[in-house]
Parts: structure tokens; C-alpha cells; sequence
């Protein structure tokens, strides 16, 4: 037997594998378009099948598609969703402009398998066509957007859960940490005591933050410009079919979706995937951030602040003897890197936009698509491998928290800023205490000292006291 068919398209013919259940179009586009070996993000293929069952649904209930061929494009659509025929989508992500390589590729799939469901042959489009049937009232140009933007829906549903519970992480290690009392520092000098847990508790509301951001940016995704077929006017499509197939895709995705106000604007913006990838970028900056702080408080183990120690995960260097690095703060910068130029290149994606559409969708939808699941799956790790299995070097805490300069603070109220920074300049110039030269030059008493430079009492707002009568000034 052949290894190939042979198949016919508006340009000519086309040999394609025999058992492929692609066709000549997808031929054509993987011969045109050998640039990265990247395929279609899973997620991606599977909205693509169910915006294809949604439509074929519709046309069907308008008496616009024969049951048979729209109950076998139905079941194919769904072997899709199933991922059975992901090997099958073989197009680069970057090809042809607007995605009709990919688009095509999925109308070919199905158009097959819709076949052989009714007893054809590969390659044989009699019953169920690609362009004909699958695609019937539909455009690449209202069906990629409508599945860039429900696969982009699908991915964040795996990211949220990971944000959740390295968010309760964070708040985890706050509450551990509570009574660890610490140095702050801002410009990298010492600053004002504070709670080891009270840093910890700032990067759970961040993370919690960073994810209300998303969701909220995801919104602007459920309205979709399906239905509005090759320049959103819905030129071939039925009158009703535009609401029909968005309430069907609604219903098989899970997802609340709408049907766009104008379908002109849903085809030529995509803003929306542009603040859905800036909020990613957004959760990137905070993660980078956090993963610096890490990697500054876990330094040492005798040479740095070794304020807190995480899990060692593996050795960390090929000369080094017993060098332990840390990784996976490390992994989250790298990762949160890649995040940022994803969001770069959707961003001037975004911009190239011309007239009634743009056809920068498939670089938009690999990029917003992988930037979320790079953050899930490192998130995940970082979360699990990392920051449950931090410890606190309590002792170390102890003595940055009583030997920061920055205790002085607590004295403005009762010598004033001035006199203040006088024992702030004489203990870094011999090495001696604040609480020592405090006590030497009798500014205060035992008592006065012993709550005023009280680390607890700087880690929240307090009244200052009254030297006198020593209670709270009214």
C-alpha cells in the first residue's frame, strides 16, 4: 500500500500520508512553515474543537447542516476536546497570518474523522468537506480570535488554583513566623524592626492581588466575535446563528461567555488578550520580586544575612564541595524573564492590527498561552518544592533585629531626630548598640529603654510615651 494520498486543493495536488487525518492545506502549511518544531498549545486545540462542535450545533438546529454530517462533526469535535487526535495538529505556531494553516488544519481533522464516523475514507470529503461543511458560516477570522480567547479562558483555569494555594503558602509561613522579630531594610541598609512573618504575610497579599488582577483582565475575554464571519459583518451565517453558537460554546466549555457588541471591534482589537498578558506580566514582576528577596534572606549560609533557609533541593556546584544554591528562586527570575518578553511580543502583536483584522493572532495566542503555563507549572513547583519547606534562622533574626542602627527611630519622639542621629552615627562608628550608647549617655531610663527599643513594639503603630508619667500621650 501507498504511504501517501493524494489530495486536490484550489492550488493543485497534494501528497499527503496515508493515515493522516490532516489533508492538503496542513501539507502545504508544515512544508511553508518549518521555523520552531512548536505545536498548538493542547489547550488551544481543544477550544478550537469546541467552537467547532458549538457552530456545527447551530447550524444544524437553523436546518443550515444535514444531522448526519453535523452529529459526525459533533463527535469528532468532541474526540478533539478529548485530545485523542492531538498528534494530528501539526502546524507551527508561528505560519501564515491570522492562523488559517492552524484553522485549516483542525477543519482537515475533522472533516476526516467526521468521514470515516460515516463509513468514508480519508482524503474522500463527499460526505463531510472541510471548508463546506466544518467550517460552515464560519471564518478564520471570527474563529481564531473566538478560540485564542477561550483557550487562553481554559489555561487560566489551571493557573488560579496554583496562585490560591502559593497565596496560603505565604500566609502559612506569616502566621509560623509571627514571632520571629527581624531587621527591615529599605536601600539595602538597615531599617526598623519588623516580624519575619509580617514580610511573609506581604507576599501572600501580592500573589492574592496578582491573581484578582487576571481574573479580572480574563473578563474582557468572554466577549467573543463569533458569528461574525470575514470582516464581522456575518456575511453566510443565519441571523440567529451568531447567538446560537455562542450560547452553545458557553454551555460546552463551561465558561460564561457573550456574544461581542460589535463584531467590527472584536475582530480588529485584541485588547483583551494584551491586558490578560499584562497582568501575567504583572504577576512575573511580583513573583521576580519575591524570589530576589528569598534569595537575599536565604544568603550564607556564613557569609550572608541567613535570616531564613530553604529546601535543598540538590548540589549546587560541580567544584564546590557541599554548595547549595537556590534554585528554585532562581527557576521563578528565569521563568518570570520569559513571562516579560511574551508580553512584549503580544503587546506589538497587538499594535500591528490593520483595518478589519489582525493577523498577528497566532504569535498572541502562543505566547499568552505558554506565559500561563510557564507560571502554573513553576508556580506549582515553587510553592511545593520551596516555600513550604522554609525555616527560620530565629537566632539570626534575633540579633539583626537588636543590632540595627534603625532602632534609633524609636527615640525621635523623646530626643528628637537630631540627637537621634547622633547614636545612630557613634554606633556604626565603634560597633556599639543603640540600646548601649541609649543607656551610657542616661537619655532614658531602664524602663523608658527596655519598651521604647522594644523590636515587638516597632512592628506595630504605637503611641509614644509620655517620660514623664510614662503612659501614652493624649
Amino acid at each position: 500500500m501507498s504511504n501517501t494520498r493524494k489530495e486536490k486543493d484550489s492550488l493543485g495536488f497534494v501528497e499527503v500520508p496515508a493515515s493522516a487525518y490532516y489533508g492538503a492545506q496542513t501539507v502545504r502549511a508544515v512544508a511553508n512553515y518549518p521555523i520552531s518544531g512548536l505545536r498548538a498549545h493542547p489547550l488551544l486545540i481543544r477550544a478550537f474543537g469546541m467552537v467547532k462542535a458549538a457552530a456545527a450545533e447551530a447550524n444544524q438546529s437553523l436546518q443550515l447542516l444535514e444531522a448526519d454530517r453535523a452529529e459526525a462533526i459533533v463527535q469528532a469535535a468532541q474526540e478533539v476536546i478529548a485530545g485523542k487526535w492531538d498528534s494530528e495538529f501539526v502546524v507551527d505556531v508561528f505560519q501564515a497570518g491570522a492562523g488559517v494553516s492552524f484553522h485549516m488544519n483542525v477543519n482537515e481533522v475533522l472533516a476526516n474523522r467526521a468521514n470515516q464516523i460515516l463509513g468514508g475514507q480519508l482524503g474522500e470529503y463527499d460526505r463531510v468537506h472541510p471548508n463546506d461543511h466544518v467550517n460552515y458560516g464560519q471564518s478564520t477570522n471570527d474563529v481564531f480570535p473566538t478560540g485564542m480567547r477561550l483557550g487562553a479562558l481554559l489555561a487560566l483555569e489551571t493557573l488560579y488554583p496554583t496562585l490560591d494555594a502559593l497565596a496560603t503558602s505565604f500566609e502559612s509561613k506569616a502566621k509560623e513566623f509571627h514571632d520571629v522579630m527581624k531587621s527591615g531594610r529599605t536601600h539595602l541598609q538597615d531599617a526598623v524592626p519588623m516580624r519575619l512573618g509580617q514580610e511573609f504575610a506581604a507576599y501572600a497579599v501580592a500573589i492574592r492581588k496578582a491573581r484578582a488582577n487576571i481574573a479580572h483582565a480574563a473578563d474582557a475575554l468572554r466577549e467573543l466575535g463569533l458569528g461574525g464571519s470575514a470582516v464581522g459583518t456575518g456575511i453566510n451565517t443565519h441571523p440567529d446563528y451568531r447567538a446560537k453558537a455562542v450560547a452553545n460554546l458557553a454551555r460546552i466549555s463551561g465558561q460564561k461567555l457573550t456574544p461581542a457588541a460589535d463584531m467590527r471591534w472584536a475582530m480588529q482589537s485584541n485588547a483583551c488578550m494584551g491586558e490578560v498578558s499584562a497582568a501575567l506580566r504583572s504577576l512575573a514582576l511580583e513573583v521576580i520580586r519575591i524570589s530576589n528577596d528569598l534569595r537575599l534572606l536565604a544568603s550564607g549560609p556564613n557569609t550572608g544575612l541567613a535570616e531564613i533557609a530553604l529546601p535543598s533541593l540538590q548540589p549546587g556546584s560541580s567544584i564546590m564541595p557541599g554548595k547549595i544554591n537556590p534554585v528554585m528562586p532562581e527557576l521563578a527570575a528565569m521563568v518570570g524573564f520569559q513571562v516579560i518578553g511574551n508580553d512584549t511580543a503580544v503587546a506589538y502583536a497587538i499594535q500591528a492590527g490593520q483595518l478589519e483584522l489582525n493577523v498577528m493572532m497566532p504569535t498572541m495566542a502562543y505566547n499568552v498561552m505558554q506565559s500561563i503555563t510557564i507560571l502554573t507549572n513553576m508556580l506549582g513547583q515553587f510553592d511545593r518544592c520551596c516555600i513550604r519547606g522554609i525555616t527560620a534562622n530565629t537566632q539570626r533574626c534575633q540579633l539583626y533585629a537588636q543590632s540595627t542602627v534603625s532602632l534609633a527611630t524609636a527615640l525621635n519622639p523623646y530626643i528628637g531626630y537630631a540627637k537621634a542621629a547622633e547614636i545612630v552615627k557613634e554606633s556604626v562608628a565603634t560597633g556599639r548598640s543603640i540600646i548601649e550608647i541609649a543607656r551610657e549617655k542616661k537619655l532614658l531610663s531602664e524602663a523608658e529603654i527596655a519598651e521604647i527599643l522594644d523590636p515587638a513594639r516597632m512592628t506595630e503603630p504605637q503611641p509614644p510615651l509620655d517620660a514623664a508619667k510614662r503612659r501614652p500621650l493624649s
